[in-house]
């Protein structure tokens, strides 16, 4: 069957074959008794808390399973702005706020409202592998520029400016980062999106991992640094609800009604029943809930780092936010790739190589995700120990 030529565009998604190595693996290691340690996949280990399975019940039993308004639910709205005030200190009109399916569903509609065919959007390198995706699904290109560990694995303003063309639309950016965890510093995202403003251009910051930031330097929404500014969140980090596929936009009042128009059309809206379970997520109650996990977010980034470096496998940026570890392995393997595919049949230790997030030393790091226990994260400690022992020997 003939395929639309945008398909030559999408890039492999690498995960998703340690993924399915993985779940070979895995039936060989049950047979035997043995367990695997999945550190692989970006997904809370936590799931929603009681008081969002309740309401999500509550909204089935009384039938509130149709459609919303495109934008979503007006009360969700109106949460969603709230909380920007209470957690950031930011006063946004909630209709700005746009609830869509996931943050995915978010990124491809901004990336289909805001850019043509031919245009590109400068990403830094390593970058979630996905965004470049959306940005292709809409004919435009993403162009990757090197982010070292001396920038954070982020973009700077400077770089920014050299690398503008007249086929520039705007920068995709995200704050906290996956793979790395790490965030722009507030002062160098003002000077990006004054760099990309003064030059006709647009900003997209992707803000999933915002509520998950450990450090007081980071964690400040990009909507600080202009209301031209678009940033993309989720229920699906912070507030753990993956699998529900429920995110928002927060767009420029300009943007409000042609993103009405092309949602209703293309999602006509987003879960109910999600909508609907998320406004949960605001009570006083869950809010301390989800505080109590980022905290143990935190103390298993505390726990996780120092012991891989200790192993040798050096973070030459400790993350400040998300659930990842970007860690450098080239002490031991020349590629990452084969590192992690040794490591995961050696020791059952899922781990992601670089090959998945850019060009820029892929073959350096891998990335390893500690959204799992303190005791399964203290496991893979040893089991990476007594392999990288027997390497040396």
């Amino acid at each position: 069957m003939r395929l639309a030529e945008r398909n030559q565009a999408i890039a492999p998604f690498y995960v998703m074959d340690v993924v399915r190595a993985a779940a070979q693996q895995q039936k060989a290691w049950d047979a035997q008794g043995r367990s695997m340690i999945h550190l692989s996949v970006g997904e809370p280990d936590f799931t929603a808390p009681e008081p969002v399975i309740a309401a999500a019940t509550r909204a089935l039993r009384d039938g509130r399973t149709g459609y919303t308004l495109a934008p979503g639910l007006p009360a969700l709205r109106e949460r969603i702005a709230a909380h920007y005030a209470q957690a950031h200190g930011v006063s946004i009109d909630p209709a700005r706020v746009f609830v869509t399916a996931g943050a995915s569903g978010a990124l491809t509609l901004a990336s289909l409202l805001l850019f043509n065919p031919g245009d590109e959007v400068l990403m830094p390198d390593p970058s979630y592998p996905c965004n470049k995706n959306f940005v292709a699904a809409a004919g435009a290109q993403a162009r990757m520029l090197p982010a070292p560990a001396t920038q954070r694995f982020q973009l700077t303003a400077r770089e920014v400016e050299d690398a503008w063309t007249p086929q520039t639309a705007g920068v995709l950016l995200a704050s906290p980062s996956n793979p790395t965890g790490t965030s722009i510093a507030p002062d160098e995202l003002r000077r990006i999106v004054d760099a990309v403003r003064a030059r006709g251009g647009v900003s997209i910051v992707d803000e999933i991992y915002l509520g998950l930031s450990y450090d007081s330097a980071f964690g400040q929404t990009a909507l600080a640094a202009g209301e031209d500014v678009i940033t993309v969140n989720s229920f699906s980090k912070y507030f753990q609800m993956t699998g529900w596929r429920l995110g928002w936009l927060v767009v420029p009042p300009a943007l409000v009604a042609p993103l009405e128009r092309m949602a209703g059309n293309l999602f006509i809206c987003a879960s109910s029943v999600a909508q609907n379970a998320a406004l949960a997520c605001f009570e006083p109650d869950t809010l301390q809930e989800y505080e109590r996990r980022r905290a143990e977010f935190q103390r298993r980034r505390d726990r996780i780092v120092p012991g891989l470096e200790a192993l040798g496998l050096r973070v030459p940026v400790h993350p400040d936010g998300a659930f990842y570890v970007y860690a450098d392995c080239s002490a031991y393997s020349a590629d990452s790739w084969d590192f992690c595919f040794d490591v995961m049949r050696d020791t059952g230790v899922v781990l992601v190589p670089g090959k998945d997030f850019g060009t820029t030393e892929p073959q350096r790091y891998f990335r390893l995700s500690y959204a799992n226990s303190m005791a399964n994260l203290d496991e893979a400690l040893a089991r990476l120990r007594s392999y990288l022992e027997r390497k040396a020997a």
